[in-house]
């Protein structure tokens, strides 16, 4: 035992292997074997060690604790939970089993009892830090976060060092748009990232700085706790030429999702002589129209959410796919693992994470000459690939529903200047806010119109509005509607929208443009502070892109006082909106069509990941390496 306590897995595992073979019937000894089989990657002996202890010791209590845990790592959630649960039966005081349960219940968005068997858990251990942490996650997955900040801020008081509670705390401040510690909170996150302190979750450090260089540190960090030690590759440099290049798409958000809404019309425009796409989906399936549109939509749909990460790394390396784009990075559900087994020989992070992954595993990262530039390489692991336009694809096919509702019906005042934002509200930030607030009160009868994201923030941003001496009434909130093609409908209800700095507006940005609406934004450092910039660019608005707060600040007021001026450029927007390259389809599948080859072509050459540019030359499109 002493030896697994610290870590010297090859002494220990020899020592128990000894002790059964001299006395077979020693279940401690086939159940520490077991973990250590499983936790260096030799799963189904280790799980069948974990049975064989059970088998020899069936009121083993811990055993089948340690059999939920490999049970939940191999993604057979119902059997981690039903093992939970005969460890608690046996052992009903047991504090572990409680907060594990806790934990894959919510993996299995079981909720309400997930947060019953957290309460359980610290009801029997008031100081156990771990489970105060789970019972947050499960509490900002009900989006009760008042109650989920503080259930951080307890595991935190009971253990400063807790590996990812400090950064989920910030999460959910941010997204109450809590800003009182806000400005301690970022100081702290620049402070444990630097010296990796704290696991900080990538998308969180995006949303408070603009600091690329702790970007990818962060990453990095992130990488080395999430995924240790990284496994032998399944790909080991071989070649093979299918008859069509073949491409995976892995994602959780294959649903009602705004990667989904971004990405339906590329994937059924990929050219089905040179390509075949198989879409791999680790996410809820959500009976949804997109759901199945998408399914129809990839030559080859499967649904991996009961396999482990291993079980669809060795599916990809089977179906022999020669690129493989993670279209999640580190947002919620992701499963970086699965790539981190080297199925392909090319794999790419692209869209749904605007930021290195800062994995060695990743071989591209897709952007675009403004949103993400070559000369950004030294803050990304991956090889940057430019597009010759703004690196969002859009989904020409959802359009807005052909009525807009009144404004009366929005709760939008008659007469008026309407500034919006639909932002998450995690991207809010104090010194944003000081400026929509003065932009309030010197365009007289106008309003703030932002998305209904949670009560808290709506609490906190009249709070907010009321210290900067604005009307708390003035901010407007829109509560979510029916279907997309009415939200994007009610962008004709307002005048200009307000982007958001250090994380523009991405997906946001894209649908306020295409139903019309002119987007005001600052160009930030990172990849996600750039892309509204790019999206205007590739509109014909460039103007509307600000390289200062205080030039975004001035050009809102110049903009709501100058009808005229708004007039022509919403009339320019629609002129463009099919003349320009944002929302040309075939354009941009054919210059992502392009970068794919060329990804294809190095590998085939036998050279390493290179950045390059994808250039459009009308008719047909080239990658150029970089430097050439």
């Amino acid at each position: 035992m002493s030896c697994l306590q610290r870590g010297d897995f090859a002494q220990a595992e020899e020592t128990y292997e000894e002790i059964l073979a001299k006395s077979p019937q020693e279940f401690v000894a086939a159940h520490f074997l077991g973990i250590i089989k499983f936790q260096t990657g030799r799963r189904e002996a280790g799980l069948a060690l974990i049975d064989r202890a059970i088998a020899l010791k069936p009121d083993y209590a811990e055993a089948y604790n340690n059999r939920g845990n490999a049970l939940r790592e191999l993604k057979r959630l119902e059997e981690a939970a039903a093992s939970y649960d005969k460890a608690i039966a046996l052992k009903p005081d047991y504090v572990m089993a409680y907060s594990n349960r806790g934990d894959v219940l919510r993996e299995l968005r079981r909720h309400e009892e997930a947060l019953a068997s957290c309460d359980e858990a610290v009801a029997l251990k008031p100081d156990f830090a771990e489970a105060f942490h789970n019972r947050g996650l499960i509490l900002q997955g009900l989006n009760r976060l008042e109650e989920a900040f503080a259930s951080f801020e307890r595991a935190l008081a009971l253990k400063p060092g807790l590996k990812h509670a400090f950064g989920n705390l910030a999460d959910c401040a941010s997204k109450m748009c809590q800003w009182d510690r806000r400005d301690a909170i970022t100081a702290k996150l620049a402070e444990d990232i630097a010296a990796d302190r704290s696991v900080i979750g990538p998308l969180v450090a995006l949303g408070y700085l603009d600091d690329q260089a702790l970007h990818r540190r962060c990453a990095e960090s992130f990488v080395k706790s999430e995924i240790g030690e990284i496994p032998p590759p399944l790909w080991r440099g071989e070649t093979w030429r299918n008859d069509r290049i073949k491409i995976a798409y892995l994602s959780a958000d294959f649903r009602e999702h705004p990667v989904a809404y971004l990405i339906a019309e590329l994937i059924e425009r990929h050219d089905r002589a040179r390509f075949e796409t198989i879409g791999i989906s680790f996410g809820l399936d959500d009976g949804g129209e997109m759901r199945a549109r998408l399914s129809r939509a990839f030559d080859v749909f499967v649904d991996v959410r009961a396999q482990s990460d291993a079980e669809v790394a060795t599916l990809l390396s089977s179906l022999k796919v020669d690129v493989a784009v993670d279209l999640n990075g580190f947002t919620q559900d992701c499963r970086p693992k699965i790539l981190s087994r080297r199925p392909a020989p090319i794999q790419v992070n692209y869209l749904g994470f605007p930021g290195t992954m800062g994995a060695g595993f990743i071989d591209y990262i897709i952007g675009d000459r403004i949103a993400l530039p070559l000369d950004r390489q030294p803050f990304y692991v991956e090889k940057i690939v430019e597009l010759p336009d703004c690196c969002l694809p859009r989904d020409r096919l959802r359009r807005p529903s052909d009525v807009a509702p009144a404004r009366a019906d929005a709760g939008l005042p008659q007469q008026g200047f309407v500034f919006c934002s639909f932002n998450n509200s995690w991207k809010f930030s104090p010194r944003l806010f000081d400026i929509w607030m003065r932009l309030l009160k010197t365009v007289g009868g106008s309003v703030l119109w932002l998305r209904a994201d949670n009560g808290p923030a709506e609490r906190n941003l009249r709070r907010e509005a009321q210290a900067r001496g604005v009307d708390p009434n003035r901010l407007i909130f829109a509560p979510r509607v029916k279907t997309v093609e009415d939200h994007l409908a009610r962008h004709r209800l307002a005048d200009l929208f307000l982007d958001t700095l250090p994380y523009n507006a991405h997906t946001t940005a894209s649908d306020a443009l295409w139903a019309g609406l002119p987007v005001l934004t600052c160009t930030g450092q990172s990849f996600a502070g750039r892309v509204a910039t790019s999206l205007l660019e590739a509109i014909g608005l460039p103007e509307l892109a600000t390289a200062t707060l205080t030039e975004y600040e001035a050009l809102a007021l110049a903009l709501a006082r100058d009808p005229a001026r708004l007039a022509e450029i919403k009339a320019r927007l629609a002129r463009n909106r099919d003349a320009l390259p944002l929302f040309d389809s075939d354009r941009f599948c054919r210059g992502l069509e392009a970068a794919y080859v060329r990804m294809w072509g190095r590998w085939q050459e036998g050279g390493q990941a290179e950045g390059f540019v994808v250039e459009t030359l009308s008719p047909t499109v080239q990658a150029r390496p970089r430097g050439g």
